[in-house]
């Protein structure tokens, strides 16, 4: 498939690559899919206990990936997270995130509530893409 590039941010996104076998970003023409980023500290692998901290982190983590694909979330046009554990704090949480990072712009978003994720910290886990326009076309 030599019309994808794959990208993979140095540690955990590395990590991944390696042991699991898939990609943190993936390029298909215009646009930049995003893995589901959880709060994981890239270096260490370790996921806080605290739910602000965790979409903090997961946000930085998104930050990160469409950086190391070549996109910010100035980019971003669809945000989806899921939650294990939805509550108005929650909310409240991505909601401050959201404007945070997105800033003057404001991507569609869907918010799932989940029975579980990947690993049993995880409480939340956040997945973008974006529209970065193929240069000279």
């Amino acid at each position: 498939m030599s019309h994808l590039t794959y990208y993979n941010y140095e540690g955990y996104g590395q990590k991944a690559q390696k042991d699991f076998g898939y990609s943190q970003a993936v390029r298909v023409g215009d646009i930049i899919e995003c893995s589901g980023q959880g709060g994981w500290d890239r270096t260490t692998s370790q996921i806080p206990s605290d739910i602000t901290a965790q979409i903090e982190q997961a946000f930085e983590n998104c930050a990160e990936t469409l950086r190391t694909a070549g996109a910010s979330f100035k980019d971003v046009f669809a945000i989806k997270s899921y939650h294990v554990g939805v509550s108005d704090d929650v909310v409240e949480i991505m909601v401050r995130c959201v404007k945070r990072f997105c800033g003057g712009h404001q991507p569609v978003w869907t918010l799932v509530g989940v029975a579980s994720l990947a690993w049993e910290e995880m409480k939340v886990e956040i997945d973008v893409r974006a529209h970065v326009p193929v240069e000279g076309k």
